[in-house]
Parts: C-alpha cells; sequence; structure tokens
C-alpha cells in the first residue's frame, strides 16, 4: 500500500497551484473509476458513495480499496460457515 508523505511548504503550494488549474482525473489511466459520478452512474445511492469516499479518505485508500476489502471479509464469512 502506498502511504502519503508529509510535504514541505514549497510542495503544498505548487499541489495547490497545479490542482487548482486543472481538474484531477481519478482511477487508473485517467478513466474516473470509481469518482463520485462514476460510483453513481453504477447504481450506487448517496449514502454508498459518501460513505466509500469517508472510509477511503479517513483510511488513505482508494475507494476501490475499501471495496476489495469489504468483499474479502464478506469472502472469508462465508467460507467460515
Amino acid at each position: 500500500m502506498e502511504t502519503m508523505k508529509d510535504l514541505t511548504d514549497e510542495e503544498y503550494n505548487a499541489l495547490d497551484e497545479e490542482l487548482t488549474r486543472t481538474i484531477p482525473k481519478l482511477g487508473p489511466n485517467g478513466t474516473g473509476f470509481l469518482s463520485r459520478l462514476e460510483a453513481r452512474r453504477m447504481g450506487l445511492d448517496n449514502l454508498s458513495v459518501n460513505y466509500l469516499w469517508t472510509k477511503a479518505a479517513a483510511d488513505h485508500k482508494t475507494p476501490a480499496q475499501i471495496i476489495g476489502e469489504m468483499v474479502r471479509k464478506e469472502i472469508a464469512v462465508g467460507a467460515e460457515a
């Protein structure tokens, strides 16, 4: 898992300037996979989308990683039954 490092003030300013000028594309190859809009297109309700993004931000992971963990957890529970 990739972790975020602390940025210097200079790096924060450069990142802020870059994000102010451009709209970042989420997901592999800029496809926007599991962006909020894409998640809604997949049929997820607002509660689910907000949960995924909140959990992802809190855990410093992507929404796809959160979904993967949830799936693996369900598979493990099913294997125990």
